[in-house]
C-alpha cells in the first residue's frame, strides 16, 4: 500500500495524462501517413489488369493479321514480277482455291506462284541426281533424262495438291462446326439480334469450336457492314467455303431477306439438314470401315492366327 500511496500524487497524475495527451495526438497525427489507401490500391490493380488485356488484345490481333496476311519474300516478289508470273500463271480460279485454303492477300499468292516456277526445277534435279547415283536405268541417260522432266512436270502440280489438301482440311473443320453456327444463329436471330450483329456474335462464340468457322463468319461481318449490297457478302461466303451447305443456307438467307420469308424458320430448318449431312457423313465413313479392315485383317491378323493354331502341329510332326 505504501508503494501505490507513493506514486498516488498530484504530480505523478497530471505527468501520467500528459503522456496519455502526447501519444494520442502524435497517433492521430500519423495515422493518415500510415493508413493504406485500399481504393487507391483497388484501382491501380484494375488498371493495371486494363492495360495487360488491352495489350493482349493487341497482341492476338497482331498475330491474327500476321496469320491471315503473312509477308513475302522480297527475293519471291522480284522473280515474280521480273517473269510476268502474275499475267501468266494467275487467275480467278487461283485466288479463290488459295481463299477457300484461307490464305488471303498478296504474299500467298506470291509464295504459289513461285513456288510453281521453282518446283518443277528442284524435283527434276532430285529426280536426276538420283538416278544418276542409283543402278537404275544404268547406261541410259536418255530414259534417266526422260524420268526426270516426268518428275520435273509433276513437281509443276505439287503446289496445287498442296493447297487442294489444304482446302480438304479446312472444309472439314468448317462442316463440323457449321450445324453448331447455325443453332447459335438461329438462337440470336430469334432474340431479337439483326443478322450483322448475329453474325459476329456467332463469330466470337464458335471459335473455340473451330478458328476456321469463326474466321470465315468474322469475314462476313465485315463485309456486311462495308459492302453496299449484302447479297454479295453472302454469296462471298458460299464461295470462300466451297461447301454446299453453306451455299444452300446463303440461298436461304438471300431469298428470306428478297421476299420477306421468317428468317428463324429458315435457320432452323437448314439447321437440321446440316446436322442430317454430318451425321450421314458419319454413318458413310462407319460403315466403310469392314472394307477397309479387309487387307489388315489379311495380311496382319490372319498369319498370326494361322501360326498360333498350326505352329504346335508343324512341330509335333518335325519330331
Amino acid at each position: 500500500m505504501g508503494f501505490f500511496a507513493s506514486y498516488m500524487n498530484v504530480q505523478f497524475l497530471v505527468t501520467v495524462l500528459t503522456f496519455v495527451a502526447a501519444l494520442g495526438t502524435i497517433v492521430s497525427l500519423a495515422m493518415p501517413y500510415l493508413q493504406q489507401d485500399r481504393l487507391g490500391e483497388r484501382l491501380k490493380v484494375v488498371a493495371e489488369r486494363r492495360n495487360e488485356l488491352k495489350s493482349q488484345v493487341r497482341s492476338e490481333r497482331d498475330s491474327r493479321k500476321n496469320r491471315l496476311r503473312p509477308t513475302a519474300s522480297s527475293y519471291m516478289q522480284q522473280v515474280v514480277d521480273r517473269l510476268s508470273l502474275r499475267k501468266i500463271l494467275e487467275s480467278p480460279e487461283t485466288r479463290l482455291k488459295l481463299s477457300q485454303a484461307g490464305l488471303r492477300g498478296q504474299a500467298p499468292l506470291v509464295a504459289f506462284l513461285f513456288f510453281r516456277l521453282v518446283m518443277p526445277v528442284i524435283v527434276f534435279a532430285g529426280a536426276f541426281l538420283y538416278l544418276l547415283a542409283s543402278d537404275n536405268f544404268a547406261g541410259n541417260m536418255l530414259a534417266k533424262l526422260g524420268v526426270s522432266f516426268a518428275a520435273g512436270f509433276i513437281g509443276f502440280y505439287l503446289p496445287n495438291v498442296y493447297v487442294e489438301n489444304l482446302i480438304g482440311k479446312r472444309q472439314q473443320a468448317i462442316a463440323r462446326a457449321f450445324p453448331d453456327a447455325l443453332d447459335l444463329l438461329l438462337i440470336c436471330v430469334e432474340s431479337g439480334m439483326t443478322i450483322e450483329v448475329a453474325f459476329g456474335r456467332v463469330a466470337k462464340e464458335i471459335g473455340a469450336q473451330s478458328v476456321e468457322m469463326a474466321e470465315e463468319l468474322g469475314l462476313t461481318t465485315a463485309e456486311l457492314a462495308y459492302l453496299s449490297d449484302r447479297r454479295i457478302a453472302l454469296e462471298n461466303l458460299a464461295q470462300r467455303t466451297g461447301l454446299d451447305g453453306v451455299k444452300s443456307v446463303v440461298t436461304s438467307l438471300i431469298q428470306s431477306e428478297r421476299y420477306g420469308t421468317p428468317l428463324g424458320q429458315s435457320l432452323r430448318v437448314m439447321a437440321q439438314e446440316n446436322r442430317d449431312l454430318r451425321m450421314a457423313a458419319a454413318e458413310k465413313k462407319a460403315g466403310a470401315l469392314p472394307a477397309q479392315l479387309t487387307v489388315p485383317m489379311i495380311g496382319c491378323f490372319l498369319p498370326v492366327l494361322f501360326l498360333v493354331i498350326l505352329g504346335p502341329v508343324i512341330i509335333t510332326l518335325m519330331e
